[in-house]
């Protein structure tokens, strides 16, 4: 009878142990350790990140908005986890790049976790560095997420790991598809989902002609030339926008590599049909508004100007019914195999 007493604890102890985690509580939290000097930067994952897990076969790390609500964009991909039935073979993390440096970014912080830039073009969402740990950028921290999540004694069955970002996550995955220095190597294929972003990199200095607009099918209105405003908004082709004077972690990495690293990588673009009105931190500076009207708008301009001038075999999908909202994204019908591929 203790014996088999014995082996029930034993089965139940390791059913628990394998079970996902699934809120956004502190037994979900995780310390990645990136800074000198024991700083970090904390994140939510399902399952552990460094403990062996033989059932997982693909990553989804999501990236927050500006309102670096990691915790909530944890909870949208956890829901989009379920409804696709892949939470048991899905690590799902969302880092935050939490902030109480600059004005409007008042996170509380944790004794030595590390506090970003929040605003301005060396900021968390660029791949910008810490405050005080000026070779440390978010960029590096998602490069080394990657490789930890590669390491084949922890996970020797992941298949895929897909980077998406929604909102101001969005402007951050576009930037960092570009960026990486974490490609083929890693041994583990990558894909990139941009969902609804603000703005985008553009790798020259054409932008599509002023009052033109392109279609979700490929044709447009106009031309991409040369941006005609640019004595006006001189600043449209600076980074985040463009590649002039780039900052924090794109600084070392030389323009034609940025180009040609981002039209070889899988990249979707994943836009909300209702994302038309300029809300929850829409920008509308000279540059953003250089790219279109609207994110909608944006981010059909934007896929048609990779396709047209550097043949980029990126993908478009816009997701019916939803506008400006991580959750919708994150659960519709449409968003679930990209964001848990087979």
């Amino acid at each position: 009878m203790a014996s088999i007493l014995s082996l029930m604890l034993l089965l139940l102890a390791r059913s628990a142990a394998a079970a996902p985690c699934t809120a956004a509580t502190p037994a979900c939290t995780e310390k990645f350790a990136e800074g000198a000097g024991g700083k970090f930067s904390k994140l939510y994952r399902s399952y552990p990140l460094h403990e062996k897990n033989e059932a997982i076969e693909r990553a989804l790390i999501v990236i927050h908005g500006a309102g670096r609500d990691a915790h909530n964009y944890f909870a949208s991909a956890v829901a989009g986890a379920l409804i696709a039935g892949a939470l048991e073979n899905t690590i799902v993390i969302a880092p935050r790049f939490a902030s109480n440096h600059d004005s409007g970014c008042d996170d509380k912080l944790a004794a030595d976790e590390i506090s970003w830039n929040c605003s301005g073009p060396d900021d968390w969402r660029g791949g910008g560095a810490a405050v005080g740990l000026p070779k440390l950028t978010t960029f590096d921290l998602i490069d080394d997420l990657l490789r930890a999540l590669a390491r084949r004694d922890v996970l020797p069955n992941l298949k895929v790991i897909v980077v998406t970002g929604h909102s101001a996550g969005g402007q951050f995955v576009s930037r960092y598809a570009a960026a990486s220095r974490v490609g083929k190597d890693l041994g583990v294929p990558i894909k990139y989902v941009v969902a609804n972003p603000s703005s985008y990199l553009y790798l020259d200095d054409t932008r599509l002609a002023t009052g033109a607009s392109c279609s979700e099918k490929g044709v447009c209105t106009g031309e991409f030339r040369r941006y005609a405003e640019g004595r006006n908004c001189t600043t449209f082709n600076h980074w985040r926008y463009g590649l002039e004077k780039k900052s924090g972690y794109a600084a070392a990495v030389a323009d034609e590599d940025l180009r040609r690293q981002l039209v070889q990588r899988d990249v979707t673009y994943l836009l909300g049909e209702f994302d038309t009105l300029p809300v929850y931190g829409f920008d509308g500076s000279c540059p953003a508004m250089a790219q279109g009207p609207t994110r909608l708008a944006r981010g059909l301009n934007y896929w048609n100007y990779m396709r047209s001038k550097y043949s980029a075999q990126h993908k478009l999908i816009v997701v019916p019914a939803c506008g400006h909202n991580g959750r919708c994204m994150y659960t519709s019908d449409t968003s679930l195999p990209l964001l848990f591929p087979r």
